[in-house]
């Protein structure tokens, strides 16, 4: 019988603490670990239950790719035809970053350079602080001293402004971010954002439904914050209808877009709008978080925290400097290793 192109592997993720966001709380996430023939490229596919996603859809995409006979691309130009456009885009996620890592070890070249990016610059990700009561939050705070950058969940109840205000007062130090998970109705969002501007906030991350661009490009006209889409981000087309709304800034994720090609179709294209960017990543393994820290040379704010969140991450990649300042590794490809 002919050799698979790849195999994956279920692992789980154990969190360090329960997290909780607008969707619910869980203490695991399910991640993917996808491998080519002779572990000559690795990629990752994690999504969280709230995309609603079946394993059985992703799957079947890398499946099919397993029994294919086509030759493997050995240029990037080439990944896009070979992935395709079926199927889930965490599913082509995984199969495009193992082409890409694949291609740059051959190379001998970290993803970056191969791509013709900027060198990842150092920057201090954002450290997320799930929802809570207000005085759980800001000693949630008060527990990470050393770190410069919070993001706080917000968009369960009516409490989510003195949550802001407790965490502020315990760390006037930080930047703080907020990220409502789609969890706010517009009319409460605008009247919460007017409350929250006295905190000194960076952003607001994605305040309503995903399918609300215009509510969001309203909301967006009520406050001089950045309003940072998220969910509503997930294809080059929704980057359109964003920047039309109004909106100014998108947090791109690998897991969401397919993969590094349509994320940098996206980046290029929301630079082209005007629109910051921020390099997101769900809750997943150094794999893929490394993997998007390779396009730190683009950004203006990194949220990549999830190897901080994880108390089993397999992987050795990204690490954290004092203020959890993000650098990359040198290695060839995507540039990570099993931890021993």
């Amino acid at each position: 019988m002919p050799q698979s192109l790849l195999t994956w592997e279920s692992l789980t993720l154990n969190l360090r603490n329960p997290f909780t966001v607008s969707y619910g709380t869980s203490d695991t996430r399910q991640a993917f670990w996808l491998r080519l023939t002779g572990d000559e490229g690795w990629g990752e596919g994690t999504l969280p239950p709230y995309y609603g996603v079946d394993t059985a859809d992703i799957i079947a995409v890398w499946s099919r790719a397993a029994a294919s006979s086509r030759p493997l691309p050995d240029d990037p130009a080439g990944i896009p035809a070979w992935v395709g456009d079926a199927g889930p885009a965490v599913a082509r996620c995984a199969l495009d970053l193992a082409l890409h890592d694949r291609i740059g070890r051959q190379r001998r070249l970290p993803l970056h350079r191969l791509l013709g990016l900027p060198a990842p610059r150092p920057l201090p990700t954002s450290f997320t602080l799930s929802i809570d009561t207000p005085e759980a939050m800001a000693e949630a705070a008060r527990s990470v001293p050393n770190l410069r950058v919070l993001k706080i969940k917000l968009g369960s109840d009516a409490q989510d402004v003195d949550r802001v205000a407790a965490v502020r007062a315990a760390r006037p130090d930080v930047k703080l971010r907020v990220d409502a998970n789609a969890g706010w109705q517009e009319a409460d969002a605008i009247r919460y954002l007017k409350e929250l501007e006295r905190f000194d906030l960076e952003m607001v991350e994605q305040p309503l439904d995903k399918h609300d661009f215009d509510g969001m490009g309203r909301v967006q006209a009520h406050t001089a914050l950045p309003i940072v889409a998220d969910e509503s981000a997930q294809t080059l087309a929704d980057v359109e209808r964003l920047g039309k709304a109004g909106v100014r800034g998108l947090n791109l994720k690998l897991m969401k877009t397919g993969g590094l090609t349509p994320a940098l179709a996206m980046l290029k294209r929301a630079r082209e709008l005007g629109m910051r960017i921020m390099l997101g990543c769900m809750v997943e393994t150094s794999l893929g978080t490394t993997a998007m820290a390779h396009l730190m040379g683009l950004a203006d704010w990194v949220d990549l925290d999830a190897p901080l969140l994880i108390a089993n991450d397999p992987f050795d990649g990204v690490s954290y400097g004092d203020g959890a300042v993000i650098r990359v590794p040198e290695r060839a490809g995507i540039g990570v290793v099993l931890k021993p």
